[in-house]
């Protein structure tokens, strides 16, 4: 089913919307962005592929480049690559499955789809063909290892995949082994080569990370624990290094306790200066100062969401705006950025049924 509406400007902004069909969500929105004030109004919406639950855009020339790309968070799991010449996205080729369960995460390197599938503990690739569809699983690179939750870490669980800066390696976040895995990707063959792999505080739990604009470090967002580890990122030698760790919090639980808080989402500020984080739970979104070196994160305040359970945080083009995916309310809420301190100031929200993500393009 689809269906369609008219509204922005030729050539302005649109937002990509993610939601749980399971849940009653739309699918994949899309949406006009007034440049202005940020609000959102809807262009379209497609339930074609089912729980897309996260959302990547191609970019510039090549396999991919105009394409929208969802995983469908399903067991088994599958991908799907879609047109957005419209307002209503398009199916470009057929749902392909990736050999994975739960897939969560997804991201494009090297002229391939990566997916980062939570259930089964592993990374798939497919290759992006020409005309943007998906082609077959090259690849998948299977995790190993546990941590100390008993509930949510008996296994491995990729979380997140997403190339470095440098574009020379691929970088896989799991939440049950308390690590992030560092591979290199071959071009040719879609195959992951293990190179190294970054240990954590155990029962951590990391969920997401994100590069510092500079690419000298990584923020990893914890998921078991609400706190941010930073760490330096040797781009050159490929090697993650813990540095640090901040509370997201002001009172973060106590030792022992079971946190209420289940921090999602890790945003970094274009100039460096400020990260941002979303904290299913709390419900709130936490603003800490970076350093000028960026290796010193600073808890400054925390902001409500506006609304329930945000599960994805997003940063506008621009920089000047936030959007919080509040799944459980659903409603993506966005908010105005003080450049000064950077602290969130809610300036309105679409209604969004069991939404998941949002990105930009």
């Amino acid at each position: 089913m689809t269906d369609s509406a008219t509204g922005g400007d030729d050539g302005a902004v649109r937002a990509f919307i993610g939601s749980f069909t399971s849940a009653g969500g739309r699918g994949i929105t899309v949406a006009a962005v007034d440049r202005e004030t940020g609000a959102l109004t809807v262009l379209g919406t497609t339930d074609t592929v089912p729980d897309p639950s996260f959302l990547a855009l191609g970019h510039g020339p090549g396999p991919g480049g105009g394409a929208l790309y969802a995983v469908s968070e399903t067991e088994p799991g599958a991908a799907a690559a879609l047109d957005i010449t419209g307002d209503v996205p398009q199916p470009l080729g057929g749902i392909r499955p990736v050999d994975g369960d739960g897939p969560t995460h997804l991201a494009l390197a090297g002229g391939h789809l990566l997916t980062a599938n939570y259930n089964s503990g592993s990374v798939s690739v497919l290759p992006v063909l020409a005309d943007g569809s998906l082609g077959p699983v090259a690849s998948v690179s299977r995790h190993e290892g546990s941590g100390p939750h008993a509930d949510r870490q008996r296994g491995p669980h990729a979380h997140q995949v997403l190339p470095d800066p440098s574009g020379n390696w691929v970088l896989s976040v799991d939440l049950g082994t308390d690590s992030v895995r560092i591979c290199a990707l071959d071009t040719t063959t879609g195959a992951l080569r293990p190179h190294g792999e970054t240990a954590l505080r155990p029962g951590t739990g990391p969920r997401h990370l994100a590069f510092h604009p500079a690419g000298g470090h990584a923020y990893v967002l914890n998921e078991l624990e609400p706190t941010v580890t930073t760490c330096r990122w040797n781009a050159a030698a490929g090697v993650l290094e813990p540095v640090g760790e901040t509370a997201v919090l002001s009172a973060p639980p106590a030792e022992g306790d079971e946190p209420a808080t289940y921090p999602s989402e890790v945003v970094v500020s274009h100039d460096g200066r400020f990260l941002w984080t979303a904290n299913r739970g709390d419900d709130t979104i936490s603003v800490l100062a970076l350093d000028a070196t960026g290796e010193q994160a600073t808890l400054v305040t925390t902001v409500d969401c506006g609304g329930h359970w945000p599960r994805d945080l997003a940063l506008d083009p621009a920089g000047r705006r936030l959007y919080a995916a509040n799944e459980r309310s659903g409603d993506v809420s966005w908010f105005d950025i003080d450049p000064e301190t950077g602290i969130p100031r809610r300036a309105g929200s679409l209604a969004a049924p069991a939404v998941s993500c949002v990105i930009f393009g």
